[in-house]
């Protein structure tokens, strides 16, 4: 059982309609809809009409929709008075960020602002967007960062929240320097063996911006392998598996020693907006402090 099965089921429920309710969860319509069938497999019988439009619930369906409202809320209540009291004797700053951002960012962020702050202690969720934004929206993290692009932002409402933007990251291309010249990879190119592609899940905030990139147009390439998490992408690229679209702020040591390589023109690369999502009218002074120096 996953807890956001649940979550999805009262998105659906509520709306009776699969991508209207996948938008809500930000996630792709068909990765939603394998959500769903998780959750009817685990109760082991459909909980929705799929036959009627809209859609509606099945009997089954209508008698689990309480128990999963209940378990839900339960489990929220329960974590939040659980951390309200251990926040109670630490004083611990809360985040949730993406876990690439947590890496690359916020990680070294943090050490320099510990430093400045030496009464900062903080706590790092990292997780999906999804997640993260359930976080900040049910109360469970004092400040969320995440990535903005163009043509993908979180869904959550901006109005009950301040948002700060804090530094310009680009999704980019790149590949282990040996293995490109050997090979010739080069994305421009449309001759050759297909480039070995490493690929993000297309439900992530990730693979949508990279769907952005290509936006139609042909990449003389093959997906090998598909993942969520930056750094094990990361990895393989390393090791010269393929090549893969990474936040710069991920490889930037590595193509300053020059062991991996941009392998496309500015056409194939993307501006992200690394920015903070907060409500600071509840802060107290050291939150206060890190909101303005963060």
């Amino acid at each position: 059982m996953d807890l956001n099965w649940l979550r999805d089921f009262e998105c659906l429920a509520r709306t009776l309609n699969f991508t209207r309710a996948a938008a809500e969860r930000n996630i792709t319509q068909p990765a939603f809809s394998r959500r769903i069938k998780a959750l009817e497999s685990w109760v082991g019988t459909p909980l929705v009409n799929r036959a009627q439009y809209p859609v509606q619930l099945t009997a089954a369906g209508a008698h689990f929709l309480p128990i999963a409202l209940g378990a839900t809320s339960q489990l929220t209540e329960t974590r939040q008075a659980i951390r309200d009291a251990d926040r109670a004797g630490s004083r611990f700053l809360r985040f949730s960020a993406l876990h690439t951002i947590s890496v690359n960012f916020l990680a070294p962020r943090i050490d320099e602002l510990q430093k400045k702050i030496p009464d900062l202690h903080t706590r790092v969720v990292s997780d999906s967007l999804s997640t993260c934004c359930e976080l900040l929206v049910e109360g469970a993290v004092d400040i969320m960062l995440c990535y903005y692009h163009q043509s993908v932002s979180p869904l959550i409402d901006e109005t009950a929240f301040a948002r700060k933007d804090l530094l310009v990251d680009r999704l980019i291309p790149v590949a282990a320097a040996a293995q490109t010249r050997e090979q010739g990879w080069d994305l421009i190119l449309t001759s050759g063996p297909p480039i070995p592609y490493l690929a993000y899940e297309p439900s992530s905030f990730l693979g949508m911006v990279v769907d952005s990139i290509k936006d139609n147009q042909k990449i003389h390439a093959e997906t090998i392998y598909v993942d969520g998490l930056v750094e094990t992408i990361k990895r393989r690229v390393l090791s010269g598996s393929g090549f893969a679209w990474m936040p710069e702020t991920a490889v930037s040591n590595e193509i300053a020693n020059g062991s991996l390589i941009q392998i496309a023109n500015e056409e194939w690369t993307a501006p992200l907006t690394i920015a903070a999502l907060a409500n600071p009218l509840t802060f107290e002074s050291i939150a206060q402090e890190v909101w303005r120096e963060l």
